[in-house]
């Protein structure tokens, strides 16, 4: 159901920040190198990029990436985890193995201007919830063992995504102080999912360069609360863009931020750090997305801010419609 409007548009940036964790069940090293190209590097890219603009973005990040060290797959804090899942995660460190662990740009994140919102993308390992191997026990022990990866670095998420929008067993959620999570993109073609049908969608809304939709946030349970996406990046590799160029997504952001700006709702555009290195015009075009941002910004068109920030405004415009009780 949709909420009152705000007092102006919402844009929110959120960016699934997974690096090789997020393939592991899909590529080898050698294959993600060749797909996403300085794939490391791209989050250092995305990163400067949004403080030179002053922009806060919302990174939900594997906790496996913020490990200092790692015994891979035999690693006590895997115990309890789908072995035909954990045992493709190598030994190593962010030194040895640079694809999986980063815990230098968490770090980063940490110090950054302006402040970023790091949230907890999946848990541990970006384990599928809605696989049928995931019982609630095994969902529970990686979403425990996410939060204290990013614990022991310092950072107590408030807000979360589920890997591959698959969506399950929310009521874990706050008993981890979880107060946020990403919820589905409610358009037909994000609905279908990777069906053919969705795919034919997904590439005549980009070709028809279709306005996203302004989303609200919805409260799932008392104090949990789910906030849309409006949009996912299309993929910009030479297959995709064949057919639809990088300038319809550059024009599909412009419309979400119109659309938000109208409606005085929410603009989220989500998407993985390592998309922009599928095509070498992927960081002119976020560019151009960021260029758009800030105009709208300066003119009052839009506010910028991070999901946690939305959902506790939320929590607080509950609270406060509360009638107060007399005696």
């Amino acid at each position: 159901m949709r909420q009152e409007p705000f007092q102006q548009g919402i844009a929110i940036l959120s960016f699934d920040t997974e690096q090789i964790w997020g393939h592991l069940d899909i590529l080898n090293e050698e294959q993600f190198q060749k797909h996403y190209p300085g794939a490391v590097e791209a989050h250092d890219k995305l990163l400067d990029r949004l403080s030179d603009a002053g922009v806060r973005a919302t990174w939900f990040i594997v906790g496996g990436m913020t490990l200092p060290q790692s015994a891979g797959g035999s690693d006590a804090r895997m115990i309890g985890l789908p072995s035909a899942w954990t045992s493709r995660i190598p030994a190593g460190s962010e030194q040895s193995a640079p694809l999986w662990y980063r815990r230098n740009f968490l770090k980063r994140l940490l110090d950054s201007s302006p402040a970023q919102e790091i949230g907890l993308h999946g848990g541990l390992t970006h384990l599928i919830w809605t696989d049928p191997m995931v019982t609630p026990e095994i969902a529970d022990r990686e979403l425990s063992e996410g939060i204290k990866a990013l614990g022991e670095a310092g950072v107590h998420p408030y807000t979360f995504s589920h890997p591959r929008e698959g969506e399950n067993y929310h009521h874990l959620l706050p008993k981890y102080g979880i107060g946020c999570y990403r919820s589905k993109t409610p358009t037909l073609d994000f609905r279908l999912g990777r069906t053919l049908p969705g795919a034919v969608l997904r590439i005549l809304n980009e070709i028809r360069q279709g306005t996203p939709p302004p989303v609200w946030p919805s409260e799932t349970m008392p104090g949990l609360w789910a906030i849309p996406a409006s949009l996912f990046l299309y993929p910009i590799g030479p297959s995709r863009t064949r057919f639809a160029a990088l300038k319809s997504r550059v024009e599909r952001f412009r419309r979400g931020l119109k659309a938000a700006a109208r409606h005085r709702g929410i603009f989220h555009y989500c998407f993985h750090p390592d998309n922009l290195t599928e095509s070498p015009d992927g960081f002119s075009m976020f560019e151009d997305m960021l260029e758009l941002l800030t105009r709208a910004r300066q003119a009052g068109d839009i506010e910028v801010t991070g999901m946690g920030d939305v959902a506790r405004t939320m929590q607080q415009r509950r609270f406060a419609a509360q009638p107060v009780a007399t005696n």
